[in-house]
């Protein structure tokens, strides 16, 4: 770490040196990136050159403990009007709180101004859905042209696909059902265990059981008593393997780079809502926890009329 002694912190020579030590330790601690090393040596310097002006003087440590919410907000404030959105102020927050629990840890300051600091608001991206033309594409084996690939594994890669997008599962949900949980037949529902161990039961469209079906019917593995989704050699299926089929049809297909596996289900969510579908129905079919956690696609659904209307309106643009 010998870059680490050749930064300069302006702040009075013992707090200077105490903000050294702080970067050691941080790149001693094997869970600290080293992203995250540059980033936190970033912001402690520009919080240090804020008070040092703020203040009017060099900064010690006695003026870290006598800090108070409205300089910190003060900082945060600075922050935003050089552009820095709400990642980057957290990233910020959480640099100094590190520095001063660490400056706590060795009776050199205190940080109580920070418990009453509201941290900003994270801001979700939102889930790119496909079209629903796009999405069908994705599923639809009909659309793949690929005479490399045996017959049983585009099936296997239709019939999973299916899954994501006409029941909405995560791919760790599609892949972990056995042979045994297969939805065919007259079976047209589907028991799921999720994310902490929440169970939910859905429905299983007639395209989807035929999909699956088709998959069983010429898979040359015997799947009983074992999973229901197998790799070529007849080991359990990586996600990874499903990753790079879509990545392979996105391009055969000329989709966008937001269409992955996952999109799939986002795809489920958002084209169920937009065909009159209640969130509270939707959160159960996704297995969300929380209700705030599905109305996301309304947001989506909100962005993607907007779309339309700016591409299709005549004053739209």
């Amino acid at each position: 770490m010998s870059h680490v002694a050749q930064l300069v912190f302006l702040a009075d020579p013992a707090l200077a040196d105490a903000a050294q030590d702080w970067l050691r330790q941080l790149a001693c601690q094997y869970s600290v990136s080293k992203h995250t090393q540059i980033a936190y040596r970033h912001e402690i310097r520009v919080f240090l050159v804020f008070l040092t002006q703020h203040q009017g003087r060099l900064v010690n440590f006695s003026d870290l403990t006598a800090l108070e919410p409205r300089d910190i907000r003060a900082y945060l404030a600075q922050r935003r009007e050089e552009g820095l959105g709400n990642r980057s102020l957290l990233r910020a927050l959480a640099a100094q709180r590190n520095f001063l629990r660490y400056l706590e840890k060795r009776n050199l300051a205190r940080s109580d101004a920070y418990g009453a600091i509201q941290a900003p608001k994270r801001q979700k991206a939102l889930p790119k859905a496909l079209s629903i033309a796009a999405a069908r594409d994705l599923v639809d084996v009909d659309y793949w042209d690929d005479q490399t690939v045996p017959a049983w594994i585009l099936a296997r890669d239709s019939a999973v696909l299916a899954l994501l997008y006409g029941a909405g599962l995560r791919i760790s949900e599609a892949l972990s059902l056995s042979r045994e949980e297969a939805p065919i037949g007259g079976i047209d529902r589907l028991r799921i265990t999720g994310k902490g161990g929440r169970q939910r039961v859905l429905p299983v469209i007639e395209p989807v059981r035929r999909a699956i079906e088709n998959y069983i019917e010429i898979c040359p593995y015997n799947l009983k008593g074992g999973a229901l989704f197998v790799g070529a050699r007849g080991g359990p299926l990586s996600p990874r393997v499903i990753q790079y089929v879509v990545a392979r049809l996105r391009g055969a297909l000329g989709l966008p780079d937001s269409a992955t596996p996952h999109a799939l289900r986002h795809s489920f969510a958002t084209h169920l809502l937009g065909r009159g579908g209640d969130l509270r129905t939707i959160q159960e079919l996704l297995g969300h926890a929380s209700l705030s956690t599905t109305q996301i696609y309304t947001s989506v659904d909100s962005q993607r009329l907007l779309e339309a209307f700016h591409s299709a309106h005549p004053r739209g643009d």
